[in-house]
């Protein structure tokens, strides 16, 4: 079946009143509710659009739907896989630009080491003693596995910046990814699917740094 993939902007005073271990389950159980969640809800949600849920939980999380997508996370695999093809046959600045964006989301970078979870989010940070191991695996609090994707509003504010000042540059990199990174049938084939999930991407947190919100990625 392959991964799936939830992009969801949740308001953090809201998230930040439980303990950093008990927002996931929050999140997810205003996500489930019965009465007022977008689980199992069979309404049309066009996609480029927001999902939001009905009642008390209306003002705390909306979920957007990407286009052409299907909800899979291949398409955002697949987007990190065609910018490395292009990024040695681009502008320096359009470069630091879209790796800073990349990583911060959807990619692992080149070294394949990217985190896209913040400290805190969703678990206790390490203590400021524990910088020092806070990288190995065994001494990290353990965070759900299916969080993909976990930024707070900071973070939020610095990748929508950084999303609007590519914007105006974006469709420089058509020429080098036609020549480069075209795969005619493939996720992310031509460039206009890449720029449509960038643009897709630049919506989520232009919408989430306005509120004042993170951004969370769940697979379910």
């Amino acid at each position: 079946m392959g991964l799936d993939i939830t992009v969801l902007i949740a308001d953090w005073s809201w998230l930040a009143e439980a303990p950093e271990n008990g927002r996931l389950s929050r999140l997810r159980n205003a996500w489930y509710a019965e009465e007022t969640g977008l689980w199992g809800d069979d309404a049309p949600v066009a996609e480029g659009d927001w999902h939001r849920p009905r009642g008390p939980h209306r003002a705390s999380f909306s979920v957007y739907e990407f286009r052409n997508t299907l909800g899979s996370f291949k398409a955002h695999f697949w987007a990190g896989e065609r910018w490395e093809s292009v990024r040695d046959h681009t502008d320096l600045q359009v470069r630091a630009a879209l790796d800073a964006l990349l990583r911060g989301l959807i990619w692992g970078g080149m070294d394949g080491e990217a985190e896209h979870v913040d400290p805190g989010f969703f678990c206790p940070a390490p203590a400021p003693d524990a910088a020092d191991t806070a990288t190995d695996p065994a001494t990290r609090p353990a965070v759900d596995s299916g969080v993909l994707l976990a930024r707070t509003p900071d973070s939020v504010r610095e990748l929508a910046a950084t999303s609007e000042r590519l914007r105006p540059r974006l469709g420089d990199l058509r020429p080098a990814f036609d020549r480069y990174a075209a795969t005619p049938g493939g996720w992310v084939g031509d460039f206009d699917a890449f720029a449509d999930l960038l643009e897709d991407w630049d919506r989520v947190l232009s919408e989430a740094a306005r509120r004042g919100w993170g951004v969370v990625g769940l697979s379910q």
